[in-house]
């Protein structure tokens, strides 16, 4: 038997391709006379209702006299405008993103006592069975922390001898632990592939139980396990921003998929990382941060307004970075007005580029936001307003940290699996049916031929 041969397409392949999509297209025409909802939303933007939850809410408008008026963004988590999590945290000069996976699993602000202990359970479970870095990160690593990440989500699932048992206790003490060792498994992920892919040093330090989760992250990363304390409380505001969304965001609603089969938590968690890969979610300030190294390079003076609008107005007509006729980082789904998210992370940026050294780069960013919602406006027909959303600035927040591109989407999971297990453990507490929406088939029908008969 041949080997398998997964270096190229073959002309076969090709010619198959062609096949498949020449009997696959479907008239976009169909899916306005069946009143489908394309990505699960309406004309105007609005998500198609499909469950109930407690754990986030997402409030872009506001309802005046029976009709729906675009206003400022709120995000909410379990109830608590996430502004003044964000503030009551910084206030006390202490990290918060262990507070918020409390609050998004149990329903709660903890105690401090309670937050003590949950965080040394935290600590506790940060441990990965003996040997696994050796036998299963080391071992074939992939240019993609996201598939690296999966692959050992679903190998851990070998290592736990309760792992079909969907009660909760012990969903929840699977889902701490994920939660737990997320930071160990993307990072040593990428240790391995820039050693054995780039010939680089390795480094795999030993997990310290008395950092936070942004700490650990930096310390597990840089050689010298150096951080400064802007940059640890800047890292973490990041994973709290980041942490939840609402169950109707792609991987979060896949979770709900997911679980409603009752399958065990870590194909669940392994299906959801498949969804934030994606460039249109978790990938998505990857984008950002190219298209602004594109804009760099072009643009011979960073201040001068109209170079940098006529910038935009040329990514708009496809004409320049990827021509894919998008600014990345503007607009969102959901938010029109504003991005709460990005309105929290903006004053943090400003201070870690003052202390990278890096203002004026922030002040490229401040007029960007300024100016695309214009060049937008102008040449093309919105139904919606158009802001920054997270994205725009957090691919900038981790190239100032130094952060590894490769790292930008496994970061963006490590907080997400909080909103993940708190919103798995709401699908199994409620014990909803299984998820399964309706598809028209609109393919007309044939009557079978022989295979002599085929021309």
């Amino acid at each position: 038997m041949s080997n398998m041969n997964f270096s190229g397409i073959t002309p076969e392949i090709s010619t198959l391709s062609d096949l498949c999509i020449k009997n696959s297209v479907i008239n976009p025409s169909l899916y306005t006379k069946y009143e489908v909802k394309r990505g699960l939303r309406d004309v105007s933007g609005a998500g198609v209702l499909t469950g109930l939850t407690e754990i986030a809410e997402v409030r872009s408008h506001s309802i005046i006299e029976s009709e729906y008026v675009p206003c400022e963004g709120q995000l909410f988590y379990r109830g608590i405008d996430v502004k003044q999590i964000v503030q009551g945290f910084i206030e006390d000069n202490r990290f918060g993103f262990e507070e918020v996976t409390y609050l998004l699993l149990f329903g709660v602000l903890p105690k401090a006592e309670e937050l003590k202990n949950f965080q040394q359970l935290l600590s506790e479970y940060r441990s990965l069975p003996t040997s696994f870095v050796r036998d299963i990160i080391m071992k074939a690593p992939s240019k993609d922390m996201m598939n690296t990440l999966a692959r050992s989500v679903l190998t851990l699932y070998s290592y736990d001898e309760s792992a079909d048992d969907i009660t909760l206790p012990n969903v929840l003490r699977q889902s701490l632990q994920l939660i737990s060792l997320f930071p160990l498994l993307s990072v040593y992920g990428y240790q391995a592939y820039r050693h054995y892919h780039d010939g680089q040093s390795l480094y795999i330090h030993t997990p310290d139980p008395n950092l936070s989760t942004a700490e650990l992250i930096l310390h597990l990363l840089r050689p010298d396990s150096k951080y400064t304390p802007l940059e640890a409380k800047i890292l973490d505001v990041a994973l709290v921003l980041h942490a939840e969304h609402g169950g109707g965001n792609n991987s979060t609603f896949t979770t709900h998929v997911v679980t409603s089969t009752g399958t065990d938590t870590y194909s669940s968690v392994a299906a959801s990382l498949g969804s934030l890969k994606g460039p249109k979610h978790g990938g998505a300030n990857i984008k950002v941060i190219q298209m602004f190294d594109d804009m760099k390079k072009v643009l011979t003076d960073w201040e001068d307004e109209d170079a940098v609008r006529g910038y935009l107005t040329s990514l708009i007509n496809k004409n320049a970075f990827d021509k894919s006729g998008l600014i990345y980082g503007m607009g969102h789904a959901v938010y029109s007005i504003s991005d709460p998210r990005a309105e929290i992370f903006k004053s943090f940026v400003e201070k870690l580029s003052e202390e990278k050294g890096r203002k004026s780069e922030f002040k490229l960013y401040n007029m960007v936001e300024r100016l695309a919602p214009e060049v937008i406006a102008k040449e093309r027909q919105i139904y919606k307003g158009v802001s920054a959303n997270v994205d725009f600035y957090s691919g900038f927040v981790y190239s100032m940290l130094d952060l590894p591109i490769e790292l930008y989407t496994p970061i963006f999971a490590i907080a997400r699996i909080s909103g993940w297990s708190a919103h798995r453990m709401e699908e199994l507490i409620n014990a909803g049916k299984i998820i399964r929406p309706a598809y028209k088939s609109v393919s007309k029908l044939k009557s079978y031929s022989k295979l002599k008969d085929r021309t």
